[in-house]
């Protein structure tokens, strides 16, 4: 083990940029990506696996990504992951360009009516290389981590959050423009490609890479610094990081049930993304502008509350306090989506904004905390893969649910979140406090 300098600050904003990037890449295609896949041969089905096809991949690439990134480094990884993901849309384009062939017809009264041709079953594989290629938000998450002090990243997961937030916002409102042109699907795909690309320039051109070390003391050296001035960090920087299975991130101390709650609060949402575009197009009789119009609204509120609203309270509050005070809040929001009355969903959205705003950054930065360095990369990678069997099972259970209970299912999106308010009660104050 090698002693080394104490680590420089490296500034966060390449890695917003990156994040902002890659979710505008990824957002830009979303808009009428249902509609492609209809064009294809596909229904409604085959377009919930399609987007299950991505998680599925990210839930056994994500965590290995993760551990490589603690091995090989942070920024090499998520170079990588950034090339799948620019290989992928490349893949993509070429599926726009092949024949409409069949390959094989379904009719069936389970899984409806389909058909299953060349061009899509190319996009069931561009979408599986960018999911097992998909570490980026973990590695991200990770690198956040190494290069922002501990009473700073509450408010950093936040601006995290909002880059986010900002690329859901541009990135439909650019796919409409780009969509409503003589090339329909196809400049806006390509659009997705050339923003991977420039991601891609990011990473290479001003990402540093940060410090890989842990923060410590040598038990057997006593520094005079240590009883005379400041408590100095020494930073040591390991040969070889430990090696972790899923089973061995379970075991760390106090990560298992901050997962937990990560898991249901992913799983609460997916139910609310999945069933709230349906209850508006069928319950609430919503037009297409006007489903566009909510989310961006949403996206906006959780920009705002994620930026200047965070930022201040990170200050004055703990993560844990944070976590409780939000993950509350969010719980009560659930249930004005019940409602068939305009007003009544947007103070839903409000509050909903409010309360994840709060909750999701400082989750993540209590999961920051509670992780060793060394170990930080498997750890968000597992998050990672936590999330995805989250998206499978929220796209797979929650339109089931919805077909049977209607909108009592955001009742249940509100009672998995009041779960979460329950179990964070348990989280140590300690984490908060990064001891």
């Amino acid at each position: 083990m090698a002693v080394s300098s104490p680590p420089q600050q490296v500034s966060i904003y390449p890695i917003l940029a990156v994040n902002f990037v890659g979710t505008l890449g990824f957002s830009i295609v979303l808009p009428f990506l249902v509609y492609l896949v209809t064009r294809l041969g596909g229904n409604a089905l085959i377009y919930g696996v399609l987007g299950a096809t991505y998680s599925f991949f990210q839930l056994i690439g994500a965590p290995i990504l993760g551990r490589w990134s603690d091995r090989w480094g942070r920024r090499r990884i998520l170079m990588l992951s950034q090339l799948g993901t620019l290989l992928s849309w490349g893949i993509f384009l070429i599926a726009l360009l092949l024949p409409v062939r069949t390959m094989f017809n379904v009719e069936s009264n389970v899984v409806g009516v389909f058909t299953i041709t060349l061009p899509l079953a190319v996009l069931f594989f561009a979408r599986a290389l960018d999911g097992i290629t998909g570490g980026n938000v973990s590695v991200a998450n990770a690198y956040l981590a190494d290069i922002t002090p501990e009473e700073e990243r509450s408010a950093n997961f936040g601006k995290m959050a909002v880059s986010a937030n900002l690329g859901f916002i541009v990135g439909p409102a650019l796919a409409g423009v780009l969509g409503a042109t003589a090339m329909g699907e196809t400049l806006p795909v390509l659009a997705a490609f050339g923003i991977s690309l420039v991601a891609t320039v990011l990473i290479g051109a001003l990402l540093p890479e940060p410090p890989h070390c842990v923060i410590g003391t040598d038990p057997e050296r006593v520094n005079v610094s240590q009883v005379l001035g400041p408590d100095q960090k020494e930073c040591y920087a390991l040969e070889r990081p430990p090696e972790l299975s899923w089973l061995g991130v379970l075991r760390l101390p106090r990560i298992r049930l901050i997962l937990t709650v990560h898991f249901l609060v992913f799983l609460a949402f997916n139910f609310f993304y999945i069933a709230f575009p349906v209850h508006a197009a069928t319950q609430i009789a919503w037009s297409l502008v006007e489903v566009g119009v909510f989310f961006s609204v949403l996206g906006l509120l959780m920009a705002l509350v994620q930026g200047p609203v965070l930022s201040a309270a990170s200050k004055r509050l703990s993560d844990r306090t944070l976590v409780l005070s939000g993950s509350a809040v969010l719980a009560i929001s659930f249930a004005f989506f019940t409602s068939e009355k305009t007003l009544s969903i947007y103070v839903g959205a409000a509050a909903l904004a409010f309360g994840n705003g709060l909750m999701w950054p400082s989750l993540l930065s209590l999961l920051s905390k509670a992780a060793e360095q060394p170990v930080q990369g498997a750890v968000q990678g597992f998050a990672g893969s936590s999330s995805a069997v989250a998206s499978i099972l929220g796209l797979i259970v929650g339109g089931l649910l919805y077909g049977v209970l209607g909108a009592a299912v955001f009742a249940v999106a509100a009672g998995l979140t009041a779960a979460v308010w329950v179990l964070s009660f348990a989280i140590p104050r300690s984490v908060s406090a990064g001891t």
